[in-house]
């Protein structure tokens, strides 16, 4: 891609050259002014490593922050990634939500917002909606590759996957699709947020970037199952893109399935206040009208539980992890097989 060419008057900054030979560590800083701090900044780690000719290919995590196994494989490569075996350009950012990620929440403690629901973003706008903004203006324009590293959550567990963003270009579909495949995840899942924009790979999709994410497990833990499928499938999807050399990818693990979210009929809601009772494991069979879970009302025991029943035929992808529920939270997932064009 080529550099930016209308970019939205801002007072964000950073403390490297995003287009400087070798490695840099440091901040996208945005001026920051709370009670406490008269001329102060947020600041956003964030690293370039660039060596020679190749592609731009931008690592993003923190976009929650509970989601922890994409922020430890970014800094780990910020840390140990030797700009001698770089073809390209990397720029990293494991912490773009800041503020959520040191709180451990998923949503900003400065402003209540959720980062992945900001794009486009507003130079003017709140510290969230600026750090969007800066991403948007100045870091899409110059991916050829982006990715969006995410786990479940605090309140999610998810059958660790690499994420198809959906696409109305079928050539840059067909490129999501392959690398989602080479990054080699148990699954890949088309996920499309419902339709929704606002999202990073939306943002990503539209300025033309090949364009993946992932759900790493979640349920508020780093898994060891899913920290490792991180750490390979990264690298893998850069030697897949010629910026790391072929040997530093993994040998093939899965079979290339692609699955899908199929609608909003994917989604389980709860129906009552109470405590959720799952019936099935993630990856188990099911079926549309199958009863899957219920939900308790344990300080009424006079109250029958309510029954919670799937509406789509497919696998149980993802489960609610606090058993903790309320009126519309999600309950389960359903993943089927997906119907598109795959190349």
């Amino acid at each position: 891609m080529g550099n930016p060419t209308a970019v939205r008057p801002s007072s964000a900054f950073t403390t490297v050259d995003l287009d400087r030979e070798g490695k840099q560590v440091g901040f996208l800083m945005i001026p920051h002014s709370p009670n406490d701090d008269a001329w102060g900044a947020t600041r956003v780690p964030l690293a370039v490593i660039k060596n020679g000719s190749g592609p731009t290919v931008v690592l993003e995590g923190g976009n929650h922050g509970d989601e922890y196994e994409g922020p430890i494989t970014i800094c780990e490569l910020i840390r140990e990634l030797d700009p001698g075996r770089v073809q390209g350009r990397l720029i990293l950012m494991p912490a773009n939500n800041v503020h959520a990620v040191m709180a451990g929440q998923r949503v900003s403690p400065v402003d209540g917002l959720n980062f992945n629901r900001t794009f486009p973003g507003d130079t003017r706008g709140t510290i969230t909606m600026q750090i969007a903004a800066f991403m948007t203006d100045h870091i899409l324009p110059r991916a050829d590759a982006f990715l969006d590293l995410h786990s479940g959550g605090s309140s999610l567990d998810i059958l660790p996957s690499a994420i198809i963003e959906p696409t109305d270009d079928p050539a840059l579909h067909v490129k999501n699709v392959a690398a989602a495949r080479a990054f080699d995840a148990p699954y890949s899942v088309v996920i499309s947020n419902l339709g929704e924009p606002r999202t990073a790979t939306a943002a990503a999709c539209r300025a033309g970037a090949i364009t993946i994410g992932t759900e790493m497990a979640g349920a508020g833990t780093v898994s060891i199952e899913a920290l490792a499928i991180c750490r390979r499938g990264v690298r893998n999807v850069l030697a897949h893109l010629g910026m790391l050399p072929p040997e530093d990818a993994s040998p093939r693990r899965g079979d290339g399935t692609v699955l899908e979210l199929p609608g909003s009929a994917a989604f389980v809601f709860a129906t009552m206040d109470g405590i959720l009772e799952p019936l099935h494991e993630k990856g188990t069979p099911v079926r549309a009208g199958e009863l899957a879970g219920r939900i308790h009302c344990t300080w009424d025991p006079t109250r029958v539980p309510d029954e919670l029943f799937y509406r789509a035929d497919g696998m149980l992808y993802a489960r609610r992890q606090p058993g903790r529920v309320r009126p519309g939270n999600c309950c389960l997932v359903v993943a089927a097989p997906y119907q598109g064009v795959l190349a």
